[in-house]
């Protein structure tokens, strides 16, 4: 019989394979549009990255939000609570659809935002062509991803990642038959990638819903039933830990805005070396992103049940696995970050040779990076699973913005280090999320399990809190 620690090892790998798979899937759907957009051209890979970056920014902050889903249903799964885990789901797919509706409107309506922040004429009509289809694909992104947390919290992530590898493989085909105006097609260019987006998403989502809607796994979770009804509660508890969650990934995403900013302001060669070392950086960030989730829905369902302990464990062995990972992946920047580099550019050609020798450099620098990246993750992932996402919104917030962006600002013109002093600044602020994130989960379960010592004569409720076991009924103040 396995340990413990054994079991719950393989349970973590067992659901975050999947889900790494899935996230990768989604790299290679975005490295797809920017392929036909540089098919397209210079000026169209200017707009369309204009509209990409916007787009980005965007329909994270709803992710973010979404992602409360996936935390809400494993506590619900964790305690039993089949009508939960619907009540849940459902009033997730009604806030996806609500923030499609918002995010669509916004992108729409940027251009004239686009004009203020300094961006020239050509490419933010650009971006307006790639934005003016793309909006559409927020939708079944929303719902998507709504579902995908859904059924990765109850331990069945498989269907994510086949459903996710086939949406790439499409949205690759129907790119290059539509750029190449095969079958009579119209040549659309940048609205047309971003059509070809819409539609891939779209049927991803639609194929999702089906599985879950057909398959005999998922005959205890009647979701489509009474779907028109939004239930007012479940939407509160939805908002309150998703806007901290989508919080977060503003923060940091608007991290790397400003670390691009500086690049630019830094010159050209700069830019296009920080593009190449980042690309190679978030190709290897989508594994603890994978894991990350994996320890979410893992701690939930341990939180839901009350069994505290385990959470603890399955937080400690994430990061664990997680920090593991992410040092392979600093060998490898350290080791061979000319092959690295290889792989976006042709270094027999000398118009790269500045670009090619800074983004080695800022590999190196990498290595430290993505150690500290993959384990605030992790960490951050682990946190939520305790359904609390405003602690890691705030050190979000002081590790990015009041470390972070500061040191990148001063150690690259203040010191005068450039374009590496940029990324050792990121990496200064990623390890205070790392450090910050880690000991926040350590507090907060030792201030759980203080909490329910057997000698407190206190029980877990479903979510996971704090019932004195002569209580008649759930109390208003539970200790979380």
């Amino acid at each position: 019989m396995p340990t413990p620690t054994r079991a719950e090892l393989n349970a973590i790998l067992r659901l975050a394979g999947p889900l790494i798979a899935a996230q990768l899937a989604h790299v290679m759907m975005v490295f797809t549009d920017t392929v036909m957009m540089g098919l397209l051209g210079p000026a169209a890979l200017a707009g369309g990255g204009l509209g990409a970056a916007s787009y980005s920014f965007v329909s994270i902050f709803c992710v973010g939000v979404i992602a409360a889903v996936g935390n809400l249903v494993a506590i619900r799964h964790g305690s039993g609570d089949q009508r939960g885990v619907v009540q849940i789901t459902q009033n997730g797919l009604w806030l996806g659809w609500g923030l499609a509706l918002a995010a669509g409107l916004l992108l729409w309506n940027l251009g004239p935002i686009l004009l203020l922040f300094g961006q020239t004429p050509d490419n933010v009509q650009g971006a307006g062509q790639f934005l003016s289809t793309l909006a559409f694909a927020l939708p079944g992104y929303m719902t998507f991803m709504a579902l995908r947390g859904f059924t990765s919290a109850i331990g069945r992530a498989g269907p994510v990642m086949a459903i996710s590898i086939g949406g790439a493989v499409a949205n690759l085909v129907l790119n290059y038959v539509l750029i190449k105006g095969m079958f009579g097609l119209p040549h659309l260019g940048l609205a047309g990638i971003g059509l070809v987006t819409a539609i891939v998403s779209s049927l991803m989502a639609l194929t999702l819903a089906l599985h879950v809607m057909h398959n005999t796994a998922y005959g205890r979770y009647s979701l489509f039933k009474g779907l028109l009804h939004a239930e007012r509660v479940a939407m509160v508890e939805l908002l309150r830990l998703g806007l901290p969650i989508g919080g977060t990934y503003a923060v940091e995403s608007g991290l790397f805005a400003f670390a691009a900013l500086c690049m630019g302001a830094l010159g050209s060669t700069q830019l296009a070396a920080h593009q190449i070392a980042l690309q190679s950086v978030y190709v290897a960030f989508m594994v603890p992103v994978g894991i990350s989730y994996a320890v979410t829905f893992r701690i939930g369902q341990h939180f839901g049940a009350g069994r505290l302990e385990e959470a603890r464990r399955a937080g400690r062995l994430g990061i664990a696995i997680g920090g593991g990972c992410m040092l392979g992946f600093a060998l490898l920047f350290w080791l061979a970050p000319e092959a690295v580099v290889d792989l976006f550019l042709d270094a027999n050609d000398p118009a790269f040779t500045d670009i090619i020798a800074l983004a080695v450099s800022l590999l190196a620098i990498a290595a430290l990076f993505e150690l500290f990246d993959g384990i605030q993750t992790i960490a951050m992932g682990a946190i939520r699973g305790l359904k609390d996402a405003n602690t890691t919104f705030v050190v979000g917030i002081v590790c990015y913005w009041l470390v972070g962006a500061p040191a990148a600002w001063l150690l690259a013109f203040h010191l005068g280090w450039g374009a590496q002093g940029v990324w050792w600044g990121l990496a200064a602020g990623l390890a205070c999320a790392a450090l910050g994130l880690t000991l926040g989960f350590e507090w907060k379960t030792r201030r759980l399990l203080a909490a329910v010592k057997p000698s407190s004569g206190s029980t877990a409720s479903p979510d996971g809190c704090q019932i004195p076991e002569s209580a008649p009924t759930r109390p208003t103040a539970e200790v979380c």
